[in-house]
């Protein structure tokens, strides 16, 4: 049990460090960091929700922070608490969404300024936009591979951000 949470924690860590690496270093040289960033959280789809579930909360300890039903009751989304600023999204598979990492959220405590970096040193980013269901800003930009990059920032009114404020 011990050895799972060092090797997920390790792997976070992992993952972060490409992530900034991938923001801050252009072809031709480095860039300015973009202010603020860091990892809010990553997003993964499961084959199982039910025995994900189990693992996520049982083995891993970690606490459901919100979740979203679908109209018909079945899970869609779940995000859990690994800590006060760290979450997991977890979302079952579909036909569009195979098993595997999904995204990574990476917060920004200043959206509109980070689109505008971004965009300035060629980045194709999408336009801040209101989630629904979270209350979060939120913007997508992704990398060379493939990877999405769910651009957020924390409204007063957010779950996330109620989440971070309720941790005990």
């Amino acid at each position: 049990m011990h050895g799972i949470a060092v090797y997920l924690r390790t792997l976070t860590i992992f993952v972060a460090g490409i992530v900034v690496g991938t923001l801050l270093i252009q072809p031709g040289g480095a860039q300015e960091p973009v202010s603020g960033l860091r990892l809010n959280h990553v997003g993964i789809a499961v084959k199982d929700y039910d025995e994900s579930f189990n693992f996520y909360t049982k083995v891993m300890g970690f606490k459901v922070a919100f979740k979203f039903p679908s109209p018909d009751g079945k899970p869609t989304t779940t995000y859990f608490q690994i800590n006060r600023d760290t979450f997991l999204e977890m979302a079952p598979t579909s036909p569009q969404l195979p098993v595997g990492i999904t995204h990574m959220g990476i917060e920004s405590p200043d959206l509109k300024n980070t689109i505008v970096q971004l965009r300035g040193v060629g980045g194709t980013v999408q336009d801040a936009r209101l989630s629904g269901p979270t209350k979060a800003l939120l913007s997508n930009i992704t990398d060379p591979n493939g990877i999405r990059l769910e651009l957020v920032e924390l409204t007063p009114d957010s779950l996330h951000k109620k989440a971070e404020e309720s941790w005990k």
